[in-house]
């Protein structure tokens, strides 16, 4: 069920109300007396944000020194109403030039009176989305003084077709004199492996971001490597797929802007793109991820006074890729007084803030390794009698055009009604998410 909301307070931090709003008549109008009494003069304010006083739900966050309260009498959806407050939140701020607080509300009521009549009806949200709203609300709000300014977007025709129309991220009428399509396939390893070399836990995150600059209503699909994919795309055309990796997408997420219905029934990722940049969607990868780096240390405690810290990294992947801003850090105890190090590559140096040794690669060619041998001396101190914990050794790295998940764009087509040609340029790049290894 959506909001379905009776009324929406802004409060100070005192109470005080700054603006209100009524959407329907089953509320009284003393409801925020009630919230002052049983919720704000009680100090619960940071215990729960949704509490239930007689037949009434309050929905509240607070936004800076702003108290934004939702008031609902009817069994309503809890998620939609607090995303509707960021969503509303974020257009205040388009409009405000970056601020959203009590001044800036006390300034421009008019307008957000304006905003709230256009982003609520009789309860339930409408459209929130700043590019759109501000094609017919050309009003300009009182910016604050520390705020940047930016100017708004001009008024284009057709305005009513926009927000009403089934694309609500993309307006008519663009233009550009190079059609191009950028494509990023952005992942980031998150790795827990074992002094020996046996992965303990891995799991890949990865984004899909695009950055369209494209004339007209252009229609893009998209068709990558997963397994599902795939073997939709092999039934529909009645033969068997061509050789080669399927990898299996856990826990995608899509814009808004995804014909999740062509998805569910053709498994393929239709779309008309936002202008500009955006994301396109998100995924999780747990099966057959391909890491990019093992890493093998080895640490001897020599007394109570020295340590032999040797550590062997090595790259996984192909030999014509190589990783960038390589950084290994090596734990040690806090009573390290100094180290000396032999590096095959890179340059190392103890970092006391951290309590490690920082060994740095600055580029890194894959099916290579590279060895770290470092003296650490110790202080003696009669007080430290615990034993030392020995933290996992963490890594930072990109990798270029290298997926660990193994990810590939199998296509990218483009149409439009004018049928221009269009360029399109896709990168992988592989980052370090929770890179550890015990040690």
């Amino acid at each position: 069920m959506p909001v379905a909301a009776s009324a929406v307070y802004f409060l100070n931090l005192r109470g005080d109300v700054l603006i209100n709003r009524l959407y329907r008549d089953d509320v009284g109008g003393n409801m925020v007396d009630a919230f002052r009494m049983h919720i704000m003069q009680t100090k619960e304010l940071g215990t729960c944000p949704v509490r239930q006083i007689g037949g009434c739900s309050f929905f509240y966050m607070r936004i800076s020194n702003v108290y934004i309260v939702i008031v609902v009498s009817s069994n309503a959806n809890v998620a939609c109403a607090f995303k509707f407050v960021v969503e509303a939140v974020a257009l205040f701020k388009s409009y405000f030039g970056g601020a959203f607080d009590e001044d800036a509300i006390r300034n421009n009521f008019v307008l957000i009176y304006e905003l709230l009549d256009e982003i609520m009806d009789f309860g339930y949200p409408q459209n929130l989305s700043p590019e759109i709203l501000k094609l017919y609300i050309t009003q300009e709000g009182v910016r604050s003084p520390f705020s940047s300014k930016q100017p708004l977007d001009k008024p284009v025709p057709n305005a009513t077709l926009q927000v009403t129309g089934a694309v609500g991220w993309r307006r008519e009428g663009l233009v550009y004199k190079k059609n191009e399509v950028f494509l990023d396939i952005v992942e980031s390893v998150n790795l827990l492996m074992s002094s020996k070399g046996s992965v303990l836990r891995c799991d890949v995150t990865g984004k899909v971001l695009m950055k369209c600059f494209l004339s007209g209503m252009p229609d893009l699909k998209l068709g990558l490597n997963d397994k599902i994919g795939l073997e939709k795309e092999s039934q529909l055309k009645s033969r068997p797929t061509k050789s080669g990796k399927s990898i299996e997408l856990d826990d995608v997420t899509f814009h808004q802007c995804v014909n999740l219905t062509r998805f569910n029934s053709e498994k393929t990722v239709s779309f008309v793109p936002p202008d500009g940049e955006f994301e396109l969607m998100k995924y999780r990868i747990t099966e057959g991820v391909n890491l990019p780096f093992r890493v093998l240390p080895t640490i001897k405690e020599l007394g109570r006074t020295r340590m032999e810290v040797n550590v062997k990294v090595k790259s996984v992947f192909g030999a014509k890729m190589f990783a960038l801003g390589v950084v290994i850090k090596i734990p040690v105890p806090k009573q390290t007084a100094k180290a000396s190090f032999q590096v095959t590559s890179g340059r190392a140096k103890y970092n006391p803030s951290i309590d490690s040794l920082v060994w740095k690669i600055r580029k890194f060619p894959g099916q290579t390794e590279s060895t770290l041998s470092a003296e650490v001396e110790l202080i003696s101190t009669i007080a430290e009698k615990k034993s030392w914990t020995r933290p996992p050794i963490q890594m930072e790295f990109q990798v270029p055009m290298f997926t660990a998940s193994g990810l590939r764009v199998r296509f990218l087509k483009v149409w439009e009604k004018s049928g221009y040609n269009t360029v399109e340029w896709v990168r992988y790049i592989t980052k370090a998410g929770s890179y550890e290894i015990r040690c």
